[in-house]
């Protein structure tokens, strides 16, 4: 038998971090602890408030369900939890550790031999434009070869003019610029912006526009200049067929996972098949989760061979993270062995 109980954990951030959606200072999160046989195993449920389909009221009251009936085994309980995706993404996790020879080992592969890092994108926050400047410019120093910068909360010809620098200094082929409006634009403006930033040759933008509007998000797809990469658009989508029909619908050039929101491995795996169908790229994204998730996702996303650089990088954010072997150097996700797992609850 096994046995379950879970604890909460607020991670808190270095600095304020600015999204179109306001400023984070502090991240909830919960860690599911399976034991059996004198074995435990670790998993994290990263909810995201105000983004996640799953911030309910009732999500403390469902992870305690979670433990009473964890012995009905992983499948039926994910099949129960298809609304709460970052439940079925610690479950996914808390398994896998428990079956491990080591708790953070889930994906034993060349990445966590430290002979394969992950090539990641350098995370510029909003906030004014002297903050933008100096993140850029960190990141730039720190060897990064990808950026992505969060658009949207400043003025937009600002933002512009900050992409303009960059891209004075810095060829396409030397930075790769992504943009993430957080779906700020609105769909009458939307196209004019994406021209605008096209000529600056940005790789992608992210959810231009807000999720749920179907029918200009489509529009948008077929007439850009700018490739145009789903994020909150595949939020609270939850069966095959209705992956298939909005995929099929809007026709995306990508699509970002972020397996917190769409449910763990088993959700992003299946999202992954469909859009490569539709002749849609993918890349993986961390939701600021502890190290605990973040670890899951790392291993995860090397599995799956993707050659773009990945949305990894949020371990370093917060003062009270939990200390692992993931380091972030030279523009990737290196595991060092020499590091060891601090987890203590």
């Amino acid at each position: 038998m096994i046995k379950a109980t879970y604890k909460k954990y607020i991670l808190n951030f270095k600095n304020p971090s600015g999204t179109s959606r306001g400023i984070l200072r502090t991240k909830e999160t919960w860690f599911l602890i399976l034991e059996k046989n004198g074995k435990k195993g670790y998993g994290e449920t990263g909810l995201f408030r105000g983004l996640s389909i799953d911030d309910v009221p009732e999500y403390e009251e469902k992870l305690t369900w979670v433990c009473n009936h964890i012995n009905l085994g992983i499948e039926k309980l994910l099949i129960e939890l298809s609304h709460f995706p970052s439940i079925q993404f610690g479950l996914e996790q808390a398994f896998l550790s428990l079956q491990s020879d080591s708790p953070f080992q889930l994906f034993p592969s060349k990445f966590t031999e430290e002979k394969a890092p992950i090539p990641i994108n350098g995370l510029i926050w909003m906030g004014d434009e002297t903050f933008m400047k100096n993140q850029i410019k960190e990141k730039l120093n720190q060897g990064f070869s990808c950026l992505k910068m969060k658009i949207g909360a400043i003025n937009f010809d600002a933002e512009i003019n900050l992409l303009k620098s960059i891209r004075k200094e810095f060829s396409p082929s030397e930075i790769e610029l992504r943009v993430d409006a957080n779906g700020a634009f609105s769909p009458e403006e939307a196209l004019e912006k994406l021209d605008r930033l096209s000529a600056l040759k940005i790789h992608s933008i992210e959810q231009p526009i807000q999720r749920g509007q179907v029918q200009e998000m489509t529009r948008l797809c077929a007439n850009t200049s700018l490739p145009i990469a789903l994020d909150e658009e595949l939020i609270g989508v939850f069966s095959a067929s209705e992956k298939k029909a909005l995929i099929d619908t809007i026709k995306p050039q990508y699509i970002i996972l972020k397996p917190s929101l769409v449910g763990g491995f088993s959700g992003t795996k299946e999202w992954i098949s469909i859009a490569e169908k539709n002749n849609s790229a993918w890349w993986i994204t961390s939701a600021l989760e502890s190290n605990v998730g973040l670890n899951a996702i790392s291993q995860f996303t090397y599995t799956l061979k993707s050659r773009l650089p990945q949305g990894l990088g949020t371990g370093s954010l917060f003062t009270n993270n939990i200390q692992s072997p993931l380091e972030v150097n030279q523009g990737a996700l290196h595991y060092n062995n020499l590091v060891n797992w601090d987890f203590k609850l």
